[in-house]
């Protein structure tokens, strides 16, 4: 796969879509210009017109080249693609669980949309969705009508203001925490949610407080600046007074080791807490541990299942492409879900699934 990485690495260099997006823009800019004028005075419509008339040309030649270059670009990607996956079908979908069940699909996709922040895009694809009949496949007689599937999945909450505000929440938080390292609003939404963190045994709340002395002690609202690193470990000293009282019972051996760690304020970098205060993947690691707590409490995982099952496809495909060449050649057939077209001979014994089968031990095939 790494030679389609660098392709996909060419095809991002060679056409962004920004610089076409912004020469789109700014045609549209100089047309609502000019309409605004003749607006105002209808009198210079014919003047204003005829000086548009180069700009605009220039305009439409300009996003012509950037189209020329995006398909010339999108051409060579494509030719990658084929190069990399010709001869490989893929399988075909007689045994495809999912098909008569579309509103399952159209949930987890708009689920993904929302947990990505894509908010605009989701609520064109939901509204879309729910709009259009949902086809299902004739061969499953036995399958639930498509609107009790939807009713029983949640679609309708999916299109709820309130799920979406609860996202926007916490992408406004995780900006915070990131780009800002403001820990306030994700130290507000902690304690406002204390009771149900403390009874799944998570220790959100206490890192929060944590990174908060941390940044402190480091000199955060200095911008960084520690000439003066007495005045910062006041500070810090100061918060801790004030906010882990509560934590003491749970986390006093992490506390010691902060307030232990102000011995070697001068010099943490040799200190045995350097691990602690010069970690650079802590904030990173600080705003995974709040999206998964904050999934946990709407009832979601910390991961979209669109994204797994994807991931888990994309990793059994090769071995769906050899069970369908088995079938195909010994005359088999597939006739449920919960079992195999090969002998259990084949299967691991401690994955009984067919993503771990011995491929190697059949015979006529290769490994």
């Amino acid at each position: 796969m790494d030679s389609l990485l660098e392709e996909q690495e060419k095809l991002s260099k060679r056409a962004p879509l920004s610089k076409g997006l912004q020469d789109v823009q700014q045609t549209i800019d100089m047309l609502v210009k000019a309409r605004n004028s003749i607006s105002d005075n209808p009198t210079s419509g014919p003047i204003t017109l005829a000086k548009l008339q180069n700009p605009m040309k220039a305009s439409f030649d300009v996003i012509k080249n950037d189209l020329g270059e995006i398909y010339k670009s999108l051409g060579l990607w494509s030719k990658a693609l084929d190069k990399k996956f010709k001869g490989k079908p893929l399988p075909t979908t007689d045994y495809d669980a999912l098909s008569s069940q579309p509103s399952l699909i159209n949930r987890a996709i708009g689920m993904h949309l929302l947990r990505e922040g894509q908010f605009a895009v989701a609520s064109a694809f939901l509204t879309e969705a729910s709009s259009k009949p949902l086809l299902t496949s004739a061969s499953t007689n036995n399958a639930r009508p498509d609107h009790l599937i939807a009713a029983g999945v949640g679609m309708d909450t999916l299109s709820s203001e309130g799920l979406r505000k609860q996202f926007a929440d916490m992408y406004y938080i995780l900006d915070e925490m990131r780009n800002k390292k403001n820990l306030l609003p994700a130290t507000t939404w902690a304690r406002a949610n204390s009771t149900s963190l403390e009874a799944r045994g998570s220790n959100l709340e206490f890192e929060l407080g944590k990174s908060q002395f941390v940044w402190l002690f480091t000199g955060g609202p200095c911008g960084g600046d520690r000439s003066n690193p007495a005045e910062c470990q006041l500070t810090a000293l100061t918060y801790a007074r004030e906010e882990f009282g509560n934590f003491q019972g749970r986390y006093l051996r992490e506390i010691q080791q902060l307030m232990g760690a102000m011995a070697f304020c001068p010099n943490l970098m040799e200190s045995p807490y350097r691990h602690i205060f010069h970690n650079d993947e802590a904030w990173e690691n600080l705003a995974t541990s709040f999206t998964r707590e904050f999934c946990s409490l709407l009832g979601l995982s910390a991961d979209s299942p669109l994204y797994i099952a994807s991931t888990a496809g994309v990793i059994a495909l090769p071995t769906l492409l050899k069970l369908q060449t088995i079938m195909k050649e010994k005359h088999t057939e597939w006739t449920t879900q919960h079992e195999l077209p090969v002998g259990r001979d084949t299967v691991t014994a401690s994955i009984p699934v067919p993503f771990n089968i011995r491929m190697s031990s059949l015979e006529g095939t290769d490994d």
